[in-house]
């Protein structure tokens, strides 16, 4: 089989759709299937290469506007790539990339094509107004379209017009990063030693979307550490909120770490926060993460696929967003309750490794592919 993808970028760039779109068009390519990257170039000059079994060409990008980089030669790549030898067999985008998608139409591309909807436009709001009729038009012409969970159909006001074609594909993790190991149990514990009391971990990026503010009050009524891990332009304001709260000691701020470090604060910690506030939070990835390492979550209850990823009672808790009460009292029950912890975070570990691998992903996309008739 011979898939094409469409995106913004393509790793190394930073971007939790990129991330994804590499993990699944590596392992796609890992089973056989010829997989092309059709993506900008911040460089502003074109460039082809292969990574990891998937051909990466990369287009010469004009400028951003909103965080889409706009590529004069996008259609144009996107026709001759439906017309040339060997042909694919389909056509994969990934939205939002609204220039993307204006050169999917504008190239009528003979094959088949997948739209991959990882999120609504939330903050553009100006752009997504006038962009909103051709958004109908993308989603009409598209064959089917890929939603991360039931939640983003049911909520979505472009996906559940459209119901009747999205077909619910959960995103994947390598879950095997977080298997126990004597070496990341030896770390883990290196690091809990440092604490005296419960540590409850946060890991992204210190953005408004995230809640990061509503944990740090929250954590002045738990009986535990908070350990930040991230960077982002509320981290100063973050740091002033804890000190006139008076949690400045049971808080740290790490920047960013490595993957294998990363896994050893997951084991190490004992709850895992996520309390974003906003539908610019569509799935939360990193609460797989922490699930895949055996730590239950508390996470919010949005209208994306969040709460869908973060069962209540199954691997976590879940409250309503911006509620410093609730998701200060769902932390404090949990780090007071030693027994509910370890069997929400089994709970965790088991359905993390069942239904949101890599593997699990990829064949549930090859399943859609087949669905229009492509022979996986």
């Amino acid at each position: 089989m011979r898939v094409t993808m469409v995106n913004k970028y393509y790793p190394p760039h930073l971007g939790g759709i990129e991330f994804h779109m590499r993990d699944l068009a590596t392992a796609l390519a890992a089973r056989g299937h010829r997989v092309r990257a059709i993506v900008a170039n911040e460089s502003g000059e074109i460039a082809n290469e292969t990574l990891d079994g998937v051909e990466v060409v990369r287009l010469a990008r004009s400028f951003a506007y909103a965080s889409t980089p706009v590529v004069p030669g996008m259609a144009r790549a996107l026709r001759a790539e439906s017309s040339r030898e060997p042909r694919p067999d389909l056509f994969h985008l990934h939205f939002p990339y609204p220039w993307g998608e204006v050169a999917w139409l504008r190239a009528r591309v003979a094959q088949p094509t997948v739209l991959a909807y990882h999120s609504d436009i939330v903050r553009q709001k100006a752009l997504l107004a006038a962009y909103a009729p051709v958004l109908r038009r993308v989603l009409e012409r598209a064959d089917l379209v890929l939603a991360s969970s039931p939640n983003m159909v049911e909520h979505s006001p472009f996906l559940s017009r459209i119901a009747d074609k999205c077909r619910v594909i959960p995103y994947g993790i390598r879950v095997e990063r977080y298997a126990d190991t004597p070496e990341l149990t030896a770390r883990a514990a290196e690091l809990r030693a440092g604490h005296a009391r419960p540590i409850v971990l946060f890991v992204g990026r210190l953005v408004y979307y995230k809640g990061p503010e509503v944990l740090v009050r929250a954590m002045a009524a738990v009986d535990a550490d908070l350990v930040v891990i991230g960077r982002g332009p509320l981290k100063r304001e973050l740091e002033a909120l804890a000190a006139s709260y008076g949690v400045s000691g049971r808080i740290t701020f790490l920047d960013p770490v490595d993957d294998g470090e990363l896994a050893a604060w997951y084991h190490a910690a004992d709850v895992f926060c996520l309390p974003s506030v906003a539908r610019s939070e569509a799935y939360g990835l990193v609460q797989l993460e922490a699930h895949a390492s055996g730590t239950p979550t508390v996470s919010t209850t949005l209208t994306t696929s969040v709460p869908f990823v973060n069962a209540d009672g199954v691997t976590g808790l879940t409250v309503p967003p911006g509620d410093v009460v609730a998701l200060a009292d769902a932390l404090q029950n949990l780090v007071a309750d030693e027994s509910l912890r370890k069997r929400l975070g089994a709970q965790a570990r088991a359905r993390a490794r069942a239904e949101f691998s890599i593997g699990r992903m990829v064949d549930r996309t090859l399943e859609v592919y087949a669905e229009l008739g492509v022979n996986v």
